[in-house]
């Protein structure tokens, strides 16, 4: 089964932007030397502890220091731009590293209204997801006859459109349109055994794909032992509690005593949300990935891990990658 990485260019405490970017390369060079399929960028706005706000230009940056990985988005928030505007930018990915790039789409914005409106984007934005879904895939492939509008560097490089998503929407909308399917279950895993259940009954073949295709994602904290590795993971934990709460930051430091950091109520609402995790000891991580795999039966794997360290970091795909690789 291929397995990738999904990157939040994550922007530790006491680090910048310039840094975290410089991780990303790093982490982008390693994860392809190790045997991932995929490195995935993701689309936020206005988070200080994120540098990903820019992914197409994150992605080109990426694909110019590597040579074999596929890389692409996970995904653009689509409401946020106009579809002619991301087949040419995904075009010109495509015309310049070749078959390497894919172009995963979301339905959220990314951001709050704030954003939104910053963005010079309408509030209706989101409404118009399966129409614009439907534009862009047309610009990225064959011209029809007669067109007005075609984009340059984009029109005939088809390259692979996912749908990704947290709810049964986006599920029912990657059926229809024959695509493969993305489920954000790294923090949202609410719906998902009814959204992958739905994708899979309602897949229709397309010219795209001939059967359902399906990725799960999930979080990977893995260390050299259970202790090592919860530690590490008190980080993510931090900040999504500062998210929920409406102060999100640079990724924090790791503790020692999450409890006594943030409460144990609310560790337990956020490790609820963030359950599709493995974390601990190579043993443990193989054992944890092991159960995700066998009830969900993914296609594909794709982990994700906001850790503080970068060294940490590295290692924890790096034992994630020889576990998955057998």
């Amino acid at each position: 089964m291929q397995f990738s990485v999904l990157d939040l260019s994550p922007v530790p405490e006491g680090s910048d932007a310039r840094q975290a970017i410089a991780n990303t390369i790093d982490l982008a060079k390693r994860a392809e030397a190790a045997g991932y399929h995929r490195y995935w960028m993701a689309e936020h706005h206005n988070m200080p502890g994120i540098a990903s706000a820019a992914t197409s230009v994150l992605i080109g940056h990426v694909a110019d220091h590597t040579s074999t990985i596929r890389v692409g988005a996970g995904g653009i928030m689509l409401p946020n731009h106009a579809p002619l505007a991301i087949a040419e930018q995904f075009g010109t990915l495509a015309t310049i590293h070749g078959d390497r790039i894919d172009l995963g789409l979301g339905r959220a914005p990314g951001g709050d209204q704030a954003v939104y409106h910053a963005l010079r984007r309408g509030m209706q934005g989101g409404d118009r997801f399966p129409e614009d879904v439907a534009e862009l895939i047309g610009y990225l492939g064959d011209a029809p006859a007669g067109a007005r509008v075609t984009a340059h560097p984009g029109q005939g490089t088809h390259v692979p459109v996912w749908i990704l998503g947290s709810s049964l929407y986006g599920a029912q909308l990657a059926a229809h349109f024959g695509l493969p399917y993305a489920f954000a279950s790294h923090f949202a895993p609410d719906a998902l055994e009814d959204a992958v259940a739905i994708y899979r009954r309602d897949f229709k073949p397309s010219a795209h794909w001939e059967k359902p295709h399906f990725m799960l994602a999930a979080n990977v904290f893995a260390a050299d032992t259970d202790e090592e590795g919860a530690y590490l993971r008190t980080s993510m934990q931090q900040a999504f509690v500062r998210l929920r709460t409406g102060t999100p930051g640079k990724l924090p430091r790791p503790v020692r005593d999450i409890d006594a950091e943030v409460g144990i109520q609310m560790r337990q609402a956020v490790d609820q949300a963030l359950r599709i995790t493995a974390v601990g000891s190579p043993e443990s991580v193989e054992r944890q990935l092991s159960q995700m795999i066998e009830k969900f039966q993914p296609d594909e794997l794709i982990l994700t891990g906001q850790i503080h360290d970068h060294a940490a970091r590295l290692k924890s795909f790096e034992i994630a990658a020889k576990i998955l690789a057998g």
